[in-house]
Order: structure tokens, then sequence, then C-alpha cells
């Protein structure tokens, strides 16, 4: 099962499930081969990919333009790059440290 997270360069890739209209925006549990985010916007005209934009470019310190979403427009299955992330959400450390450990090993 591929990882939810990837390093590559200076770009964290993300796959994520979404699950929108959520009583408050939070990293969930390990969702397959994703990481389950919820969000409280709802998924009508783009907004949630908004929302999404900008809540991941606050959790890992970057401008909005740092954070692309490349597949998953109209879908709960997302996939972002980040680039040059400078600092690690507390709720993805645990997924963090287990790639670092696999590239160790």
């Amino acid at each position: 099962m591929p990882a939810p997270l990837a390093w590559r360069d200076d770009e964290l890739h993300l796959r994520l499930y979404v699950q929108p209209k959520a009583s408050k925006d939070a990293f969930g549990e390990r969702h397959g081969d994703e990481i389950k985010l919820r969000i409280t916007a709802p998924p009508v005209d783009g907004k949630a990919n908004s929302h999404l934009q900008k809540l991941l470019a606050k959790a890992f310190g970057v401008p909005k333009s740092a954070v692309r979403l490349r597949r998953g427009e109209t879908s709960r299955h997302k996939y972002f790059i980040v680039s040059a992330p400078r600092k690690i959400p507390t709720a993805l450390q645990s997924h963090i440290d287990r790639i670092s450990n696999k590239i160790l090993d």
C-alpha cells in the first residue's frame, strides 16, 4: 500500500480523503493509502478546495501559492503538493516519522 505522504526534493506530496461539512477542521487517521481530513466547508462551487488550500497553507506554515491541488478537483480523494513546508502539523508527525524510518532502513 502506498504511503499517504511522500517527500520529493523539497515538496511534500499528500494523499487525502476529505470529509466536508464536518463540525471542525481536523486531520484524522489513515484511510487506506490516504489521510482523512475533516473540513467545515461544504463541497459546493469549489469552497471545499479553497478551504483546503488555506487550511494546508496554515498547517504547513507556507503561503497559499505553495499548496497545489494536483488531482481530485471534484472528488473526496485529493492529491496535494506542498512546496517547502516550514512546519509539520503534530497530527501528521507520526506519518512523517514512518516515512523517515523507511528511508533510513
